[in-house]
């Protein structure tokens, strides 16, 4: 559950951080970084995709600016996964709402 959303920062079950991150069902991945820092590419999901979840939510950033690329797009619809894409505080919410269901990828700043 995430209790708290800000710009560069995030609280999950009572725990801060202050890095990008992926969130899981069953465990946090800190300190996620990707190959270009504001274009979220294939490889950079690897682990996502393995873990197969019924929806993945990517958390733009604050301001939107991280940009999802086609390719993640079209590996998504190939993996049957329903991809949502929201600014960071809204992916929160809808993350909350999915009650592990979903993996949240998350951009805390821009």
């Amino acid at each position: 559950m995430i209790d708290q959303y800000e710009f560069g920062r995030i609280v999950i079950d009572g725990k801060e951080f202050t890095q990008d991150l992926i969130v899981f069902p069953d465990k946090v991945k800190e300190n996620w970084w990707r190959d270009q820092g504001h274009l979220l590419q294939v490889d950079d999901l690897n682990e996502v995709f393995f873990s197969k979840p019924e929806k993945l939510i990517v958390g733009t950033g604050f301001s939107g600016l991280m940009e999802v690329t086609d390719a993640v797009r079209r590996k998504v619809a190939e993996l049957g996964i329903e991809l949502i894409e929201k600014g960071s505080k809204e992916a929160c919410a809808a993350y909350n709402e999915e009650k592990g269901k979903a993996v949240l990828a998350i951009h805390l700043t821009c």
